[in-house]
């Protein structure tokens, strides 16, 4: 396969990764919010935005005031594992887990919101960012 187009193939799978990976987490996100235990305890209705420590749901102010900068770890993240996948160093992805789950560890602790927020998304975003590299990896080997 031509240089350039192993280039073009891995810049739009890294584009498509980061760029889509951002309105498939909002996706899945706003339809988790929309969920009925969303924000809720059982049997208790809504909770008050007072109490951080607990949910407001993953769509909840609380939520997203405690990670704040997620957006752009988001995009990083779909970065690397789209990259690492392609290179094919899957170790990578473990990798970017950690440092993830380490870096927002204090802020999940306190906010289950944030907690929930946190999870969803990076569900969402990670198997969305192995998927388009596992695609390209694909048409790599075409």
């Amino acid at each position: 396969m031509h240089p350039a187009l192993v280039a073009g193939i891995w810049a739009g799978a890294l584009l498509l990764s980061s760029a889509g990976g951002w309105f498939v987490t909002r996706l899945v996100l706003r339809l988790a919010s929309r969920s009925r235990d969303a924000g809720r305890r059982r049997g208790h209705g809504p909770v008050l935005l007072e109490r951080l420590s607990v949910s407001d749901g993953p769509e909840g102010e609380g939520a997203q005031i405690v990670l704040r900068g997620g957006t752009w770890i988001g995009v990083l993240e779909r970065l690397a594992v789209t990259g690492s996948v392609l290179a094919g160093v899957p170790e990578g992805v473990a990798v970017v887990v950690a440092v993830k789950g380490l870096g927002r560890y204090p802020e999940l602790r306190e906010n289950p919101g944030a907690s929930e927020r946190f999870v969803i998304g990076t569900l969402a975003s990670l198997l969305w960012s192995a998927v388009i590299g596992l695609a390209a990896a694909r048409v790599l080997l075409l």
